[in-house]
């Protein structure tokens, strides 16, 4: 017996199941699934036992797994289980209620009560083989549905656990919604096939709410007190716990071999800091459109400020236009188009590949800003470095057609005077070229989040929105805003 063997395969902080009780538990959801005639099953729940029971269970069944984040609006949910076809969805009694006329039975799921409401489905042509349906918001806030296959999963979930066995990670805490793609491939499906104990509390209790507000307080006791080796994390989960280990004088808890840190570009001076607290953060990239994970930084193959070397499975290349493609694990195509045709897709990210292997992202084709002098400037390279220091939590850089850029900026907090918000403009303006520095900013008058309007569901800023509410501030008009 190895020391993997004796570590639960899923717990929550307060229950466990061992890799028997595990498979009891999904054999059990196949046969429900199958009594019910489920094609299509989509999950709207808090992170737990039931969801990974739920999501293992799918894919033994043969039946397309719809994982839907809690922080979907009503609308959007809605949208994307009509899209799917979704034909038997589970949830908590509280959110059953928005199906009011729906038959709902009560089941118990890995000790839990869920409810399973069945929906008429009627849905949009799949690609064959589809085993999972991942919903992204874009900016007008419609999810658009990206249609996996178990190979492509498979190979990235494998390519993890290769590049990672080193590490012998035996614990992994997810710190993201399970909804998730990032989390759900590699935070639940590698761990487990590795055969190490993934963790899945409540978000509330790892200071997680919606998909923007993060105590990074309540975050360092959860992490204390189950004692990871590895976690995921959004860039700004990162900033908010470096700003509180800082401001406390600590270091994070001890046992972290692995902080993988993607969803947008983190910068190096944010990593450097991280790992002088005893965060090993590392960054990584990767799209939906290619199951999850393509690249990541490890110890030993790290480079700061890069997203990584190519994960086994993946191929990475620059087109002509500067444009990143990508090849392994792809998606079988869009939920309602054809299937998908050849082996690279164009990922619409402007990025280049050093002598090294490793990737660098400079931003978004379709974010470009051309300056009045003629300089094409990516936005997101300048917004990195506006948030690299431990002053400004979230930036939008605009400027299309002026001489000179603007910013706006959301602070880590109110009570920061405009000097030291200054000062980190300065820092980050003296490492960037003079057509790429920010000439004026203000403040946000909200921040960049879904219920203010200023950002997607799932937190991508709107600059259009952002520019129409800070235009009179900067002198801007509508033509300074790039579709997010």
């Amino acid at each position: 017996m190895t020391a993997l063997d004796t570590l639960n395969a899923l717990g929550n902080g307060r229950a466990g199941l061992t890799r028997d009780e595990l498979t009891t538990e999904v054999t059990a959801l196949v046969m429900r699934l199958q009594q019910a005639g489920t094609r299509v099953l989509a999950t709207l729940l808090d992170n737990g036992m039931p969801w990974v029971v739920a999501d293992l269970a799918a894919e033994d069944a043969g039946v397309v797994h719809v994982p839907l984040p809690l922080f979907f609006t009503p609308e959007q949910t809605a949208h994307a289980l009509q899209a799917a076809g979704v034909d038997t969805l589970l949830t908590v009694a509280p959110l059953a209620l928005r199906w009011p006329q729906a038959p709902c039975e009560q089941w118990n799921v890995a000790g839990e009560p869920v409810c399973a409401v069945r929906l008429p489905a009627q849905g949009l042509p799949m690609p064959p083989g589809t085993a999972k349906l991942t919903f992204t918001s874009g900016t007008t806030g419609t999810p658009k549905g990206v249609c996996l296959g178990a190979a492509g999963l498979h190979r990235v979930r494998d390519a993890l656990v290769q590049a990672l066995e080193p590490l012998d990670i035996r614990r992994h805490l997810c710190a993201l919604p399970l909804a998730v793609l990032l989390e759900n491939v590699a935070g639940v499906m590698a761990p487990l096939a590795r055969g190490a104990e993934c963790l899945v509390p409540p978000l509330a209790e790892l200071g997680l709410s919606g998909s923007s507000s993060f105590d990074p307080a309540v975050f360092n006791a959860a992490v204390e007190r189950h004692q990871p080796h590895s976690l995921i994390l959004l860039p700004q989960m990162l900033r908010a716990w470096v700003g509180w280990l800082a401001g406390q004088g600590r270091r994070a808890p001890e046992g972290l071999r692995m902080v993988a840190v993607g969803g947008a570009a983190v910068g190096a001076p944010l990593l450097m800091a991280a790992r002088q607290f005893g965060i090993p953060a590392h960054e990584g990239y990767g799209l939906s459109e290619g199951s999850s994970v393509q690249t990541l930084n490890l110890p030993g193959a790290d480079r700061p400020g890069s997203a990584g070397r190519a994960l086994p499975h993946a191929q990475l290349r620059v087109n002509e236009r500067g444009e990143i493609e990508v090849a392994g694990g792809l998606m079988l195509g869009y939920l309602g188009h054809p299937p998908l045709k050849g082996h690279w897709w164009p990922t619409g990210d402007l990025g280049e590949i050093d002598a090294d292997g490793f990737v660098h992202v400079r931003g978004r084709i379709k974010h470009v800003l051309i300056t009045a002098f003629g300089r094409n400037v990516s936005p997101e390279w300048v917004e990195t470095a506006l948030r690299s220091g431990r002053t400004i939590a979230q930036a939008v850089v605009l400027g299309d057609g002026e001489p000179a850029l603007s910013a706006v900026v959301w602070p880590v907090s109110d009570a920061l005077p405009d000097a030291a918000i200054q000062a980190e403009v300065d820092a980050a303006n003296a490492a960037l070229p003079d057509y790429a520095r920010v000439l004026r900013w203000v403040r946000a008058q909200a921040p960049f989040a879904a219920g203010s309007g200023m950002a997607t569901a799932n937190g991508r800023p709107r600059r259009d929105a952002i520019l129409a509410l800070h235009s009179p501030w900067l002198g801007l008009t509508a033509r300074d805003a790039v579709t997010a």
